[in-house]
């Protein structure tokens, strides 16, 4: 159960790399369902995504928050409280700066990546309740970025140029390592979301490298569909856990640059 809202964004972020489309005002909403044996499918979180465009000292950037969180009747059970935040410049749209601040339980966790794209190397911290902050310094490939900003690596591609069952690899910055982010393209197909219709969807197999502490079992293959749209949203996502799977679907959204043409009258 923990991690759900890393989940969706890690998920998201495995797709072919491309230009990013980062808009200001763009707001997605997500609920998060868990399903086990013995327990029926219920909805137990629920995860925002905002942009937002802002101004500092070194000009114009985007501001991408993500906010996961466990839904109040589960709170006595089990609280989650799960903020990503990333700095993406405007022009280059490479990120800047990266933090985390999971609360889950009595388990903390804190870190922050500082990107030097000059000299190709990224800076990271980070520290829980339990172990001393810790740093490393790593080099940069032009494909490798934390979570947030793979989310968004898909936005502007063309769906043409994808191939059914051509495998690709992403790279993903966690704290002291980069882990590889496999995907594979399985074609068009027609999806039904709880409370918001039918949609014409983009549908992916993807697998993340060997990891510890994350919510979906290492090594696991899990399956995402997209919008079939120039908005290329994450609508639905299954990934296995240690003890069933979670079902994460959109719910809401508001300020898309694009109307959602996927989305079947």
């Amino acid at each position: 159960m923990k991690r759900l809202l890393l989940t969706i964004l890690l998920l998201a972020a495995a797709l072919p790399l491309a230009a990013q489309l980062y808009h200001p005002g763009e707001k997605l909403l997500y609920r998060v369902s868990y399903k086990a044996k013995m327990f029926p499918n219920t909805e137990v979180g629920a995860v925002e995504v905002l942009t937002t465009e802002e101004q500092d000292s070194d000009g114009g950037f985007y501001k991408v928050v993500g906010a996961g969180r466990t839904l109040p009747t589960y709170r006595w059970f089990f609280n989650i409280e799960d903020i990503y935040t990333v700095w993406v410049d405007t022009v280059s749209l490479r990120p800047r700066r990266f933090e985390s601040d999971i609360r889950e339980g009595d388990y903390t966790f804190r870190s922050s990546y500082r990107y030097d794209w000059t000299d190709s190397v990224v800076h990271t911290r980070w520290r829980s309740r339990q172990k001393p902050e810790q740093q490393k310094q790593m080099t940069l490939t032009p494909e490798s970025m934390d979570a947030i900003a793979l989310y968004f690596t898909l936005r502007a591609a063309d769906a043409g140029d994808f191939r059914i069952g051509e495998p690709a690899t992403l790279q993903m910055i966690l704290q002291d390592t980069i882990r590889h982010l496999h995907y594979r393209y399985l074609g068009r197909e027609q999806k039904r979301i709880r409370n918001m219709g039918r949609f014409r969807t983009l549908k992916f197999e993807c697998q993340l490298g060997t990891t510890e502490g994350y919510s979906f079992t290492d090594g696991t293959v899990f399956t995402i569909w997209i919008s079939d749209d120039r908005n290329k949203i994450p609508l639905y996502i299954e990934s296995p856990v240690r003890i069933g799977s979670i079902q994460a679907y959109i719910s809401g959204y508001k300020g898309l640059k694009y109307p959602l043409e996927s989305l079947i009258k």
